[in-house]
């Protein structure tokens, strides 16, 4: 009852009330980010969501698309502006996904969704992080996020699926607002974002 009706309802109602409220914040923020990435401030991305179904998840543009000399785009470390990097500790690059999560392609609370070309490296374990619509935050996020191995945050992704409720919802969404505060575990140790996933072996 919970996954099927109230929390699709409890999504899209404080969706609702926190794109009210965090507007003024969005808004000033794309304006500086206009001016920072001399274009778009909103970086479109398709990702798996619910089932692998493709969806456009919208995110503040914290990387610039500046390339080397060979024509490719240079390092992550390098792309990332410096208000582009404090907007990613604060994690208000995430507020454009109450957009998707009105939509309901997200949910608050779910597995982060990760790119189209993992799709096929997934094994069957894995592969169960899709049984429930992706979320802005997750068991994994607060148990580590990107200072853990890829393998742990698949199995806290499953662990997720197969117990999610309204206590487990709320506590994630508890401890995302102590990790935000303290600004802990944004980036895989010496990398300004984290490392691709390459399969299992």
């Amino acid at each position: 009852m919970y996954r099927n009706f109230f929390k699709p309802f409890f999504d899209f109602l404080f969706a609702v009330l926190l794109l009210l409220v965090s507007l003024p914040i969005i808004c000033i923020l794309a304006v500086f980010l206009i001016f920072q990435n001399r274009g778009n401030p909103f970086f479109y991305q398709r990702r798996p969501g619910k089932n692998e179904k493709l969806f456009t998840i919208v995110k503040f543009k914290t990387m610039t698309n500046e390339k080397g000399e060979n024509g490719n785009l240079l390092p992550d470390e390098e792309r990332l502006t410096t208000l582009g990097k404090w907007i990613r500790k604060t994690s208000l690059d995430e507020l454009p996904q109450l957009f998707n999560v009105l939509k309901g392609e997200m949910s608050f609370v779910g597995p982060r969704p990760l790119l189209p070309g993992y799709l096929p490296l997934y094994n069957d374990f894995q592969k169960k992080r899709h049984l429930v619509k992706p979320g802005i935050t997750g068991w994994a996020q607060v148990n580590g996020r990107n200072a853990i191995t890829w393998e742990k945050k698949f199995e806290y992704d499953v662990f997720y699926v197969q117990n999610c409720s309204f206590v487990l919802d709320l506590k994630i969404i508890l401890k995302t607002i102590q990790k935000v505060l303290i600004q802990k575990d944004i980036n895989t140790k010496g990398m300004a974002t984290t490392e691709p996933f390459q399969g299992t072996n």
